[in-house]
C-alpha cells in the first residue's frame, strides 16, 4: 500500500492508497477539496469540521442519487439502545454489516 500526501482546503493529509488506486484517490481528494472550498467560500460556515460534514453529506447525496441503495436494504431506524451491552450489540450488528458492505466498495483510503 502506498501513501499519498494530499492537500484539502489548505491542510496536508497523508493517506493510505491501494496499489494502482492513485488516480481514483487523487480524483476523490479533488472532489472533497472542491466541495469543502465551495462551502467555505459561501461564508456561512467557518468551522473546518462542520464544513467537512456538510461536504460529506453533499457528496453522499450525489452518490445516492447516482447509485440508489438496493431495494432490499432496510433503512428503518434502529430501536432505542439500552444499557445492556449484549442486547445493544445485537441491535447494532445489522447496521455495522450494512456499513461494511457499502464502505468495502471504496477500498482502503485511510
Amino acid at each position: 500500500m502506498k501513501q499519498l500526501d494530499v492537500q484539502i482546503m489548505g491542510q496536508n493529509y497523508l493517506l493510505g492508497c491501494p496499489d494502482g488506486g492513485e488516480a481514483k484517490l487523487t480524483q476523490a481528494v479533488q472532489r472533497v477539496d472542491a466541495a469543502m472550498c465551495k462551502i467555505r467560500d459561501a461564508g456561512k460556515v467557518r468551522a473546518r469540521d462542520r464544513i467537512a460534514v456538510l461536504a460529506a453529506l453533499n457528496l453522499a447525496f450525489e452518490v445516492a442519487e447516482a447509485e440508489p441503495l438496493p431495494t432490499s436494504t432496510s433503512l428503518d431506524p434502529l430501536p432505542a439502545l439500552t444499557l445492556d451491552r449484549r442486547q445493544d450489540d445485537k441491535l447494532l450488528e445489522p447496521l455495522i454489516n450494512r456499513l461494511d458492505k457499502v464502505l468495502a466498495r471504496d477500498g482502503l483510503l485511510f
